[in-house]
Formats: C-alpha cells, sequence, structure tokens
C-alpha cells in the first residue's frame, strides 16, 4: 500500500507528547498492567464469546456487560434505548469528551453452537475475535487507568454498541450521536494488529428489490410476465455498470431468491444489493444507476409480454455513510505516534465499514484500532485468535486515549472540545 504510506506525518509536538507520556511513572505502570493482564483479558474474552448475541438479540450479552461496568466502577452506567451499554470515566475538566467503543453483536444466527477449542495456541469460536477481543479491550484499559490511577483531564465514555454487523446498518451508534454535540473524538476497537490504523470510511446502500407479477402454469399460463425473468433483466443490466476505481466503488447482488417450482412463472422474486464507495457522492451516483436500471427491468419484462402486471417493491435495507478526514487529524497523528512509540512501524490502513463510519462522516475525529492479536476466520465458523502478545494492541489504544484526554499534571489534551 504505498500510497497510503507516503500520507504518514507526525507533528514535532504530537511525538513530543508521546516521548513525554512514555516517562511517566503512572503511564508505565498502565502499560505494564495491560501486559500482565492479558491472560485475565482472554478468559474474559471467552467469556464474552459465550454468550450468544446475533445482531437485533444483543440483549444478554449486554446486561452482562452493563453489570462488568458497574463493577470497575464507572459512573452513569446505563442501556439506552436501542439496546447500547455504556459507563463514564470522568475527568478532571470534564472535556474534552472521547468515547472508546466496541460492538456486542456478531454475525452468528441463533442456536450457533458456541464452544471455544484451543489448538496450537489459538483459540477457536465464533465471534472471538470480531469482536469478543474488542469488548475484552475496553475492560482491561478501565482496569489498567484504574490500577495505574490516573486522573485524565476529559472524560472517557466507553460504549458498546448494538447492531454493527450486516442488517444491523449502524444503528447503535448512529443512535448514539443523534441529538449529541458533546463528543469530541471517537475510537472503535475491532481486531486487528498494533501497527494498524484506519481512518477512512467505505460508505455502503443496501437495497432489498422485489419483482412481483401473477404467477402461473408454465405451460397453460404461458405468455404472462414472470417475476424471475424480470429479476434476471436487472441483474444482467446491473453486471454491466462501469464505476470508477478510484475513488473505490464497487457492487454485487448478494443474494436472490423466488419461484415455485420449475414449471411455474414465478410471481415472486427478490435479490439484495450492496453498493459501496470510500466517496458518499459517487456512491450516490451509483444508486442513481442501479436504481434506474431496476425500474427499466420491470418495464422491459412487462413491454415483452404486452402487460403492466409486474411490478418492483425497493426497499433500502442498509444506509452506512461514507467519509473521510485528513491523515494530520490530530486523532490520526495520535494513533500513528502512539504505534511508534511502541515500537511498531505504523500503517494507515485503507478505508473500512466499522462503527468509526458515523463520527467521521459527521466530522467528528474517529480512528478505528486493532484490540492486539493475531485472528482469522472472521465471520465463519473457524473464526480464531491468538493471544500471544495480544496486550500491544491495548497498549497502543491506551497511550492514543491519554494523549487525546490529558493526563492531569502531565501533558494538555491533544483533542480539542467543540471540534
Amino acid at each position: 500500500m504505498p500510497e497510503i504510506q507516503t500520507q504518514l506525518r507526525i507533528s514535532s509536538k504530537v511525538n513530543q507528547v508521546f516521548n513525554q507520556l512514555v516517562q511517566e511513572f503512572c503511564v508505565k505502570q498502565g502499560l505494564e498492567f495491560l501486559k500482565l493482564d492479558n491472560e485475565s483479558t482472554v478468559k474474559e474474552q471467552i467469556e464474552l464469546t459465550l454468550i450468544p448475541a446475533p445482531t437485533f438479540q444483543e440483549q444478554e450479552r449486554g446486561e452482562f456487560y452493563k453489570n462488568r461496568l458497574i463493577e470497575l466502577g464507572l459512573q452513569n452506567v446505563k442501556v439506552d434505548s436501542v439496546g447500547n451499554v455504556s459507563g463514564l470515566r470522568p475527568g478532571s475538566r470534564k472535556s474534552p469528551k472521547l468515547v472508546v467503543s466496541a460492538h456486542l453483536d456478531t454475525v452468528f444466527p441463533e442456536g450457533t453452537y458456541i464452544k471455544p477449542s484451543q489448538k496450537d495456541g489459538k483459540i477457536y469460536a465464533p465471534g472471538i475475535a470480531d469482536d469478543g477481543r474488542g469488548l475484552a479491550s475496553i475492560l482491561t484499559l478501565i482496569r489498567a487507568l484504574d490500577e495505574a490511577k490516573i486522573n485524565t483531564i476529559g472524560d472517557i465514555e466507553f460504549v458498546a454498541t448494538v447492531g454493527e454487523e450486516g442488517l444491523g446498518d449502524l444503528r447503535g451508534v448512529k443512535h448514539l450521536f443523534d441529538n449529541r454535540n458533546d463528543i469530541d473524538g471517537f475510537i472503535s476497537i475491532e481486531p486487528g494488529s498494533p501497527e494498524r490504523t484506519t481512518y477512512l470510511a467505505t460508505g455502503s446502500h443496501r437495497y432489498s428489490v422485489t419483482y412481483k407479477g401473477p404467477g402461473g402454469h408454465s405451460f397453460g399460463d404461458f405468455g404472462i410476465p414472470s417475476a424471475i425473468h424480470a429479476l434476471g433483466r436487472a441483474i444482467s443490466h446491473l453486471s454491466c455498470l462501469e464505476t470508477p476505481k478510484e475513488p473505490k466503488t464497487t457492487f454485487t447482488v448478494g443474494t436472490v431468491t423466488g419461484g415455485t417450482s420449475v414449471n411455474t412463472i414465478a410471481a415472486k422474486a427478490n435479490m439484495v444489493i450492496d453498493l459501496r464507495s470510500t466517496s458518499q457522492q459517487e456512491l450516490l451516483k451509483l444508486e442513481e444507476k442501479v436504481l434506474t436500471v431496476i425500474k427499466k427491468a420491470a418495464e422491459e419484462e412487462n413491454e415483452r409480454w404486452k402487460s403492466e402486471d409486474i411490478q418492483v417493491d425497493i426497499e433500502l435495507v442498509g444506509d452506512r455513510p461514507a467519509g473521510s478526514q485528513s491523515a494530520d487529524s490530530i486523532i490520526v497523528q495520535s494513533a500513528l505516534a502512539a504505534t511508534k512509540t511502541l515500537g511498531f512501524y505504523p500503517i494507515l490502513d485503507p478505508p473500512s465499514s466499522t462503527d468509526s463510519n458515523v463520527p467521521i462522516s459527521l466530522g467528528i475525529p474517529a480512528v478505528t484500532l486493532g484490540g492486539g492479536g493475531a485472528f482469522g476466520g472472521v465471520h465463519t465458523l473457524e473464526e480464531y485468535f491468538d493471544p500471544n502478545d495480544a496486550f500491544y494492541g491495548v497498549q497502543k489504544i491506551f497511550l492514543t486515549i491519554l494523549g487525546l484526554v490529558g493526563v492531569e499534571n502531565v501533558i494538555d489534551p491533544l483533542l480539542k472540545a467543540g471540534k
């Protein structure tokens, strides 16, 4: 990714702040605690993973998490109207306010068999990494701040969100930012290494498209339009669309269903379409083309059979905003400096879709950081997490947090209130 690496910039001021941070006794204590707490963090990660949390069914895991935040002494611990769990660790001056989050939900449906197993040092379980690691990272970060008796200047609000995955459509983080203007920065924790920082948001629009017709017998009623044929016309046209390589803009028909039997003219056919771009403008351009094609396919099927029977229902089922921010943003520089301070070479990742999409789209500084540890098989039943040296990820997040909200009598916050 050479084109991304040329964007790396850390100002002398930011470097100085992080060099000063790691010289402080309390910060050293916190970093050491995170290293020593690695085994306990992994045990907690497994415990969380064992509580099923399909998207839209996160209540049980959320209740468990609420109790853990209460036990850890956070203030104003609550579950909001959509299921987000949050708690506050107040700073001495209350601002800036930084939200540190991970998501409660997994992609696995109700009834998925979850029994963690270990092989060659890796832990295998659906959801163990995404986002079991993020949730466990928050808990060890809170313990580290308390064990090291660190008094921050700004507030830290820890949040476990719902609906991050799939058709959850970021509903938890969207609700978090509704009618609020007090959040100055945002960190989302996902599985990943300490080297990597994500600061660009891939937006997506997802549509469920259903063609409907009268249906009938394949022989006796031949000559009437078919919902499946209309769907096929739409897919054929969609496959010929062209999109820009930069900013990267993509589309796919993800699922297709419909029909009753081999000898039936289909009365109903459905497809679900995924549209993505790192540019909100290009995403909207692509959306317009796709919607035109969908409607045209119904018209063509009707015209073929001199009919008006085929109708099409178009439902927006996913809306994740795209967004970008400068690599010079103070939150990006802070994450890169924290990486460098720990002895790793910082890498800016390509755009992706995470809870950070929402604040980035609103112009609020945000990054997605890795909770450490190697992982693989995400979103499959063979998902695994390797806890070896996983503490480096949370150490990087720990330093990033402190740089942004400041430490009383040590450094002022790099993050500005009201930005």
